[in-house]
């Protein structure tokens, strides 16, 4: 539509006649869209490369792209100060990957890249392209052959592939993540042909769908280097540095060098992965390229605003220059490593040398010349907010001075309600198209203009990209996840002991599996791999190591009983409260008004599917005449006050009162300014309530809650003093009940007892406990994350005081603020004053949980007002608070901190369309235990959705259970394990809502058959695990046909022994369900014990035995079983008769319970 408009104006036809002619050219006068437009027109031969000033702009150009059909990626920059960070993410490597991957292709569409990432020195794009893997279905397969050039790739063989860059080889089955896809590829072989190739979901590891070929690009544009010439060219060069320290006494210079490199030399020698190679280019690329080498002389370069690219190129060659130069003198870095990226004269050089097209709104200079340049009057439309008569006044004026005016809308609906509106109005003269397009444009010369629903409405959709990831799952936690030798877990039946691994053993010629479990006093209890399900992983809130239990010890069977007496308490008062809450008559509130659409639409962001969700519920609990009482759970940041915001202005909308009740003044501050700011349109009156208000104020505002002239009060404990009444309150909002003491919790349940009632909680709680609880208390779960988040840049790293500086600097640099996380408060202050002499024109505060309240709520308020750059902090920022311009967040010593800990602190920054760093430092020569031993190694893999992040999310969650069913269960679950906890409460609450109790019994069954998973087959032990955890828990032939089909997917074709694991699992299932405790047999006879508290109907029973004339008999008494014994000699010889014969058993048993 716009691009029609352009390519219909006669500058464009002199722009497009100006390519061929000369080398560049300029184009001001242009909006973004403009600016698009031209690029999306300007179409040559293969791809495009757009240049801009920072990332921000660049993802916003990328989506403004690809909002107008042009395939686009981003090729983000990378942080080359950062360069010997322990760890950092691979998503910036992994944009870059799919850029390249565009490019190879000759992909007709455009890479966008902020000024910085052309100075990147990388090696040339022919070290990329011979080491791409190309597979067809039809190829044939050399494994190891294919194994040396994935490692040449970059590629790290795992036992189980987790995230980009990962291969497993298992059998043959072959399974990689490739780095530009976004679910990793299966290939199965036959031999050494390809059987079939298909890509597979990485939560489930199950197929998803079948692909005919595979390209897997290098995971880094430095793969394929000599690593050991790399060693021994970075060692005589620290000889050589360390010799000139040496030379100058400059001791403290030699020794830190001669660490650092020494360090670095062993881990290049030893192998170690995720060695960063940035910096040192120059030791292994003789011939180094920038990106601008990589695109065709003929291919077009865009420039966005180049004055400012040039800004930028000029600040981070200098900052750069400015960093090495320290590093340099100071002994950390190489001089060789100081050249890593070009220069700002080489790179306007390379830039001047290619085909130019610079766009620009204004008209500007830079040391960017171009040989043409043209105008082009372009306008952005106004953003009318909803403001129909505003918008029909302006297509009025548009069109009495001659305008052809457009409007373009998502869809016809849309349209015939605009046409409607603006009808009612007298405007008619103006056309419409069906286009999702955001943002339009004014062209004042050519006398037209393209205004879009999205300026009419002031919702602007951020979807593309961003949105897929967010609504990605995370990978699945089991109940098995992560367990290795040593861990503690439950038996339902023996207690907590100490999980030792799997033994194969040999009984009476056939061979299993068993679990080992040491017990206390030297106590082993080996566990058949089918009955797992008697077994869970221990986890309880707290890090405090579990008491281990003796075999057969009384103790744990009085913890169990009084656990579940307990859970059958919290059943009950659950189940009553709601039952009760139910039976209350509310107020009925109306349906959705037009000013509580006109409200919603005012939201600039595009809402989550969780969040509708919960909207929706809440919406229809106010509707529905009784009293509400939801729980809203999810992340920080993951929009649950705009859930609640929602809900008061319905309520208010009604003529209802709101109260929000926080747990601190600092959020009932942010909370206040939230409320006022998007209510006062509409002429509510919003009033904040806390120590801070001055005693005047708060006397005001008490009289006008008490006459009504108060529509919402956000407030702390404040709001439960004597003194507050309401005229009329509706609807309570509960922001983090369990952070607020027990008197205050006794004054909010009087308080909410006839009223409407949102709780909010920031701790996600587990899916088990979700589905226990949902049919006793209305709950709404947030899982999806904003559509505007950026990842957070994470970085593991030794502490090194000239990178924090670094990275401390760096933020400052943009007018962001920081977070310096120090848990000790004997000398924090100390911290602070350090951190200050870094930065003397910074200002610098420190603040901790033992201040007193008014000094810490001062600190905490200037720091959201800006008003202090770096707080210096213990955990106290760990939940609630939301500053957006707060992206640096510095973790000391992050190995003495909780995996979900470190998660909700890095949560803290990236609240923003801006990229944010979290630096997790630890003290690399300091003796740690092994706890933060194995918590640093956790963190290693926390950048990632990996394992760091599944156990810190169940870490959280299992805060989120103590959360939701009070604090007093925290002690029940840390008693018996969560998992064992959540079963015994999920048992209560049926029995309580008068499910008919299934017998707590279990059912084992021992036969004289091999019954295994072998080693070779699946040969990751956590794999295996939780395979026959899930193999325990087949309970149908569905289930048993489903295994079969995900072994098969996954690890091959299935062993006679697996497959026979996989029957006794399903026949075990069967005979449980006909109250079979035991089923034992060998060639002489196969014994059923029965469950003692059954009781089969007596002539079935007989008409069963009549039927087998002899061979089955009934034995009665305390003990109950069924014995058959074969007529013939040798009927039970050969195992799969004797399997056949027992299932036959099973089937008629399960006639008499029909």
């Amino acid at each position: 539509m716009i691009e029609e408009i352009i390519a219909g104006c006669g500058i464009y036809d002199d722009i497009r006649n100006g390519i061929d002619s000369v080398m560049s050219e300029s184009v001001s006068g242009l909006t973004d869209v403009a600016k698009v437009s031209i690029v999306n027109l300007l179409r040559g031969k293969g791809c495009r490369l757009l240049v801009t000033y920072d990332e921000k702009r660049g993802r916003h150009l990328a989506e403004l792209l690809e909002e107008h059909g042009v395939c686009a990626c981003f090729y983000p920059a990378k942080d080359i100060i950062f360069f010997n960070a322990s760890i950092h993410g691979d998503a910036i490597v992994k944009e870059r990957m799919k850029a390249v991957e565009m490019l190879f292709k000759g992909d007709d569409g455009v890479i966008v890249a902020p000024a910085a990432a052309l100075l990147d020195k990388l090696p040339d794009i022919e070290n990329i392209k011979k080491r791409i893997i190309h597979i067809k279905k039809s190829d044939v397969i050399d494994r190891d052959k294919l194994t040396k050039r994935l490692v040449d790739c970059g590629y790290s063989r795992e036992t189980e592939v987790e995230r980009p860059g990962d291969f497993a080889l298992r059998g043959n089955i072959i399974d990689i993540y490739p780095f530009t896809y976004d679910q990793p590829v299966r290939i199965e072989l036959w031999d050494e042909d390809i059987d079939s190739m298909r890509v597979f979901d990485i939560a489930s590891q199950r197929a998803v769908s079948n692909i005919d070929e595979v390209s897997i690009y290098p995971a880094s544009e430095y793969s394929g280097v000599d690593m050991s010439e790399l060693a021994d060219r970075l060692e005589e060069d620290m000889k050589e540095a360390y010799e000139v320290f040496y030379a100058k006494k400059l001791l403290t210079e030699a020794m830190r060098l001669k660490k650092c490199i020494s360090e670095l030399i062993d881990d290049i020698r030893l192998g170690t992965k995720g060695i960063p190679l940035e910096s040192f280019v120059s030791y292994f690329c003789k011939e180094p390229k920038s990106l601008l080498d990589f695109f065709d002389e003929k291919g077009l370069v865009f420039i966005d605003e180049a004055s400012k690219a040039c800004e930028s190129l000029s600040a981070t060659y200098s900052e750069y220059c400015i960093s090495m130069r320290d590093r340099l003198t100071l002994g950390y870095v190489l001089a060789g490593q100081t050249n890593a990226i070009y220069s700002y004269d080489e790179m306007i050089a390379k830039l001047s040398g290619k085909h130019r097209v610079q766009l620009s709104m204004l008209e500007s200079n830079s040391d960017l010349k171009t040989e043409k340049s043209f105008i082009l009057d372009t306008k952005t439309p106004s953003d009318y907010g909803g403001d129909i008569d505003v918008l029909a006044e302006d297509l009025k004026w548009y069109i009495s001075n001659g305008y052809e005016v457009r409007i373009a809308v998502p869809n016809k609906a849309k349209q015939s309600k605009l046409i409607e509106d603006l009808g009612e109005r007298d405007v008619y003269a103006v056309s419409f198209a069906v286009s999702g397009i955001s943002a339009g444009c004014i062209f004042p010369g050519l006398k037209k203009a393209v205004i879009t629903y999205a300026q009419i409405t002031g919702r602007f959709s951020r979807t593309s990209r961003v949105r897929r990831k967010a609504d990605s799952a995370a990978p699945g936690i089991t109940d098995f996840g992560e367990l290795t030798s040593g861990d503690y877990v439950v038996h339902v039946n023996y207690g907590i002991g100490i999980y030792k691994g799997i033994e194969q053993i040999e009984v009476d010629g056939g061979y299993k599996d068993y679990l080992k479990i040491e017990y206390k006093n030297n106590g082993k209890l080996y566990v058949p791999a089918t009955s797992l399900h008697m077994i869970s992983k221990y986890s309880a809130s707290s890090d405090v190591p579990p008491k281990v239990n003796a075999l057969g010890d009384a103790a744990w069977k009085k913890a169990k009983q009084k656990v579940k007496a307990a859970c059958e308490e919290t059943a009950k008062y659950l189940v009553e409260l709601y039952a009760s809450r139910h039976q209350q008559t509310g107020f009925r509130y109306s349906e959705d008004t037009v000013w509580q659409k006109e409200f919603e639409d005012l939201f600039p962001y595009d809402e989550t599917a969780d969040q509708l969700r919960a909207i929706n519920d809440i919406k229809k609990d106010m509707e529905s005449g009784r009293i509400m009482d939801r729980l809203v759970c999810g992340d920080v940041g993951f929009g649950k006050t705009e859930v609640a915001i929602r809900a008061a202005f319905k309520a208010v909308n009604d003529s209802k009162q709101v109260a929000y009740l926080v747990p601190t003044t600092i959020l009932a501050t942010q909370h206040f300014n939230t409320f006022e700011s998007r209510m006062k349109l509409f002429g509510i009156n919003v009033a904040l309530m806390s120590r801070l208000v001055p005693a005047g104020k708060q006397r005001a505002i008490i009289e006008g809650l008490k006459e009504g002239r108060v529509d919402v009060v956000i407030g702390t404990h404040r709001l439960l003093s004597k003194d507050i009444g309401f005229r009329d309150l509706g609807l309570l909002i509960i922001d983090e009940e369990q952070r607020f003491g027990v008197t205050h919790k006794e004054k909010i349940k009087q308080l909410k007892s006839d009223v409407d009632v949102i709780t909010l909680s920031a701790t996600p709680i587990p899916r088990t406990l979700h589905m226990s609880l949902s049919g006793i208390r209305d709950m709404s779960v947030l899982t999806q994350a904003p559509v505007d988040r950026l990842p957070i840049q994470t970085f593991v790293i030794e502490y090194d005081e000239q990178m924090i500086k670094e990275a401390i600097g760096r933020e400052l640099a943009r007018n962001g603020q920081v977070y310096y996380v120090y848990n000790r408060i004997n000398n924090i202050d100390d911290i602070a004053r350090k951190v200050s002499s870094l930065f003397p024109d910074a200002k610098v505060c420190f603040a901790h949980g033992q201040m007193p309240a008014k000094e810490l709520d001062a600190i905490m308020a200037d720091f959201i007002g800006g008003e202090i750059d770096i707080l210096v902090s213990t955990t106290i920022i760990e939940t609630g608070l939301d500053i957006p311009n707060v992206n640096t967040i510095i973790i000391h010593d992050a190995q003495n901190y909780g995996l979900a800990q470190l998660y909700q602190l890095r949560g803290r920054v990236g609240r923003s369309s801006r990229t944010a760093y979290a630096f997790l430092t630890y003290t690399k020569d300091r003796i740690i235990g092994e706890q933060a031993q194995k918590r640093l190694h956790a963190i290693r893999e926390f950048t990632d959705l990996g394992s760091g992040f599944r156990i810190a999310m169940k870490d959280l969650e299992i805060r989120g259970a103590g959360s939701v069913l009070g604090e007093n269960q925290s002690g029940h679950m840390t008693l018996v394990g969560y998992d064992l906890y959540v079963k015994l409460l999920n048992r209560a609450i049926m029995k309580e809502n008068g499910v008919e109790e299934v017998k707590d019994f279990d059912t084992s069954i021992d036969v004289d058959v091999d019954a295994y998973i072998p080693d070779d087959y699946i040969t990751n032990s956590i794999s295996k695990l939780d395979i026959y955890k899930r193999i325990a828990d087949i309970a149908t032939v569905e289930d048993y046909q489903d295994m079969i089909d995900e072994l098969t997917d996954r690890f091959g074709d299935v062993p006679n022994c697996a497959l026979t694991l996989l029957r006794i699992a399903l026949l075990k299932s069967r005979a449980h369900n006909c109250f079979i405790t035991d089923i034992k047999g060998d060639k002489d006879r196969i014994r059923f014990l029965v469950y003692e508290e059954h009781e089969y109907d007596s002539d079935k029973l007989k008409e069963l035995i009549v039927r087998y004339k002899g061979c089955l008999s009934f034995i009665g008494g305390e003990t109950k079983s069924l014995v058959y014994r074969p007529r013939l000699k040798g009927e039970l010889d050969k195992k799969d008769a004797f399997m056949d014969k027992v299932e036959e058993l099973i089937g008629e048993l399960e006639k008499l319970k029909a």
